[in-house]
C-alpha cells in the first residue's frame, strides 16, 4: 500500500470549509434550541466507549464498529450512535433522577463503511431521548419535536413516514409460522425498500392464496389515517391489531398538535435498528431519496444498562440536512478597519467597540493595502463587498485620509 499524501485523509471523512461550519453550528444552534424549549437538556457522552458496554448494546453491526486497543488490550469503539451511550448515562450518573427523562444531543457518530459504498465514515447527529414513558403521547411528542426540529433547521419541505414493528412481526407470524428464515427475507427487503425484491420472493415461496394476496396488501399500506383501517382489515393478528391500535393513538395526538399535514403512515417500514420495539418514523425531504432524520421506540435497550426502561427518540441526520438547506445569508456584520501606522491604537479601539457590540471586525494595516485600497473604497460606497474571501458591510480607515 503506497503512503498517503500530505493533503489526503482516510476514506469517509471529510473538511468542512467555514461557510459548511457556519451553515451546521447554525443548524445545530436553532435545532438545540428548539429542543430545550420542548423541555430537552444537552447531554454530552465520550467519543471513544468499551466495546463491551456500548459496542455490544449498539445495534450497529461488529463490522461497521471502528475499534482500538488501549495500553492494557482492551477493546475500544468509536462511538457509532447516541442512543446507548445516553443509555449508559441514564443507568449510572443519572440513576437517581426520576422518570421521565428528557435529554438532547449534537455529536459526531462513526461507521465503518467499505471504501467503494462511498458513505461517510463521520457524520454529526443532533436528537433526543425521551426515557422513561411508555405512552403514545411520548411518541407522538417525539415525532412532533422532529418536525419542529426540521422546521428550526430550515429544511423547505418533508414528510415523516411512522410505522409500527409490532404490526410487520405480528403479520409475518401469522401468515408464516415456524418459517422464520422466509420471515427475514422478507423483512430485509422492506427494510431495504426493495419492494420488487419483496415481491419476487413472495412468488417463490409455496403459500395459500389467501396468505400471498395478504402478504402483498402490505406494500399498499401507505397513506394518511385510512391505512389504519386497511391494516386492521388485512391481519387479523393481535399482536398486528394491538400495534395498529396504538398507532391510531399516536395520530390522535399527532391531529391535537397539529403536525398531521407532515405525517403519513407507512406500514411497510421496518426500522433500520433491531431494538425497535414499537412505532418507527423517518422523516424524508423533498429531491433527496435518504432520510434526513429516523427514530422510533426501543423498550429493551435500558435493561442491558441494568436500569429498565421504555424509551423513544429521534437523530436528525446534520450532514444530509446540510445538502437540502439555503445557504445561510451573511447575517454577521463585519467591518474592515484599515489603519496607517500613527493611527493604530485609535482604529484598535474602535475595533473593540465594535467586537464588544457583538460585530465583527477585521483590523489592516493600510501599508499591506495600498494597492486594493482605492478599489475597496469604491465598492464599499455601494454596500458590502468582498475581501480576503469574506463579505464586509462597511469599510473605516484610519490614517492620512478621513474615515469612511
Amino acid at each position: 500500500m503506497s503512503k498517503p499524501k500530505v493533503f489526503e485523509k482516510p476514506t469517509g471523512v471529510k473538511d468542512y470549509l467555514p461557510n459548511a461550519v457556519a451553515k451546521l453550528r447554525r443548524i445545530e444552534r436553532d435545532v438545540l434550541e428548539c429542543m430545550r424549549r420542548w423541555g430537552y437538556e444537552q447531554i454530552m457522552t465520550p467519543t471513544m466507549e468499551y466495546y463491551d458496554t456500548v459496542g455490544v448494546a449498539s445495534a450497529t453491526s461488529d463490522q461497521k464498529l471502528f475499534k482500538l486497543l488501549n495500553q492494557k488490550g482492551t477493546t475500544i469503539v468509536l462511538r457509532p450512535e447516541m442512543t446507548s451511550p445516553i443509555a449508559r448515562v441514564v443507568s449510572s450518573l443519572l440513576k437517581e433522577v426520576p422518570f421521565p427523562l428528557r435529554l438532547s444531543y449534537h455529536s459526531n457518530v462513526f461507521r465503518a463503511f467499505e471504501e467503494e459504498a462511498g458513505r461517510d465514515a463521520e457524520f454529526f447527529q443532533t436528537g433526543v431521548e425521551l426515557v422513561g414513558d411508555s405512552s403514545s403521547e411520548a411518541d407522538a411528542e417525539v415525532i412532533a419535536l422532529a418536525i419542529a426540529s426540521l422546521k428550526a433547521a430550515g429544511v423547505p419541505s418533508f414528510k415523516i413516514a411512522v410505522g409500527h414493528v409490532g404490526f410487520l412481526n405480528g403479520l409475518f407470524k401469522e401468515a408464516l409460522p415456524g418459517r422464520p428464515e422466509e420471515q427475514e427475507l422478507l423483512k430485509t427487503h422492506l427494510l431495504q425498500r426493495d419492494h420488487v425484491g419483496y415481491r419476487d420472493a413472495l412468488k417463490k415461496l409455496t403459500l395459500e392464496e389467501s396468505v400471498r394476496s395478504e402478504l402483498e396488501g402490505i406494500l399498499r399500506l401507505r397513506g394518511g389515517v385510512e391505512v389504519c383501517d386497511q391494516a386492521l382489515r388485512l391481519s387479523g393478528s393481535p399482536d398486528a391489531q394491538a400495534a395498529i391500535r396504538q398507532l391510531c393513538e399516536v395520530w390522535e395526538v399527532l391531529v391535537a398538535y397539529g403536525v398531521q399535514e407532515h405525517v403519513l403512515i407507512d406500514l411497510t417500514m421496518i426500522g433500520d435498528f433491531s431494538y425497535y420495539t414499537g412505532m418507527t418514523f423517518e422523516g424524508y425531504a423533498s429531491h433527496l431519496g435518504f432520510p434526513v432524520c429516523s427514530g422510533g421506540r426501543y423498550d429493551n435497550l435500558l435493561s442491558q444498562f441494568g436500569r429498565p426502561a421504555a424509551a423513544t427518540g429521534f437523530a436528525l441526520k446534520t450532514n444530509r440536512i446540510l445538502e437540502v438547506v439555503a445557504d445561510d445569508e451573511d447575517e454577521e456584520t463585519r467591518v474592515l478597519i484599515v489603519y496607517a501606522k500613527e493611527s493604530r491604537r485609535e482604529a484598535l479601539l474602535e475595533a473593540e467597540r465594535i467586537r464588544e457590540e457583538g460585530l465583527a471586525a477585521v483590523t489592516e494595516k493600510a501599508e499591506a493595502l495600498a494597492d486594493v485600497l482605492p478599489m475597496l473604497r469604491a465598492e464599499a460606497k455601494h454596500g458590502a463587498f468582498a475581501h480576503l474571501g469574506m463579505t464586509f458591510a462597511s469599510l473605516i480607515v484610519y490614517g492620512e485620509e478621513e474615515q469612511e
